[in-house]
C-alpha cells in the first residue's frame, strides 16, 4: 500500500492511496517502485486540482534515483519536503495503516486475491471520514500553516 493524506484549505481532508498485490512470482518486485509513486503523485495532482502540491514524505524508497529524476522533471508543480529518517510519528498517513491492519487481524483469506478487496474496503471507509484523517494529522503535532 502507498498513500497520502491531502489537505487543501477550504476542502475536506482526503486520503489518496494505491495498493499493489505481491504474488511471490520469480522476479516480481515486492514493493512500489518509482513508477508507482510517480503515478500516485500524478493522480493526486489531478484529483486535488488547483495549486501545486507540497508532499511531505518519509525517508524510505522515495529517494531512489528514478523518483528523484521524476521530482526534478516536475519541479514546476511538485514540492517535496523530506521527513528525518526513522520518524514515522511525523507522517500522518502512518496512522491509516494501524486500524487497517487491526481490522484484518482475525481474518483468514484463502488467497491474496481475497485479501486485496478487504484492504480496499477498509481504506475506503477511512477515506470517507475526513475527521479521522484530521486526527492523524493532529497526532503528528505538525502545523499545517506556514510559520
Amino acid at each position: 500500500m502507498a498513500g497520502m493524506i491531502c489537505v487543501r484549505p477550504g476542502h475536506e481532508t482526503r486520503l489518496i492511496y494505491r495498493t499493489q498485490t505481491y504474488r511471490g512470482r520469480t522476479g516480481e518486485k515486492k514493493g512500489f517502485r518509482a513508477r508507482g509513486f510517480a503515478d500516485l503523485l500524478t493522480s493526486a495532482r489531478r484529483q486535488l486540482g488547483d495549486g501545486p502540491p507540497i508532499v511531505v514524505w518519509d525517508n524510505s524508497t522515495h529517494h531512489a534515483k528514478p523518483l528523484r529524476e521524476f521530482y526534478e522533471r516536475n519541479s514546476d508543480w511538485l514540492t517535496i519536503v523530506k521527513l528525518p529518517p526513522y520518524a514515522p510519528d511525523l507522517n500522518p498517513v502512518e496512522g491509516v495503516w494501524a486500524p487497517v491492519k487491526k481490522s484484518l487481524a482475525n481474518l483468514a483469506p484463502r488467497a491474496i486475491e481475497d485479501l486485496t478487496p478487504l484492504v480496499k474496503n477498509r481504506l475506503r471507509s477511512i477515506q470517507r471520514r475526513p475527521g479521522v484523517l484530521d486526527g492523524f494529522i493532529a497526532g503528528t503535532g505538525l502545523a499545517l500553516e506556514p510559520p
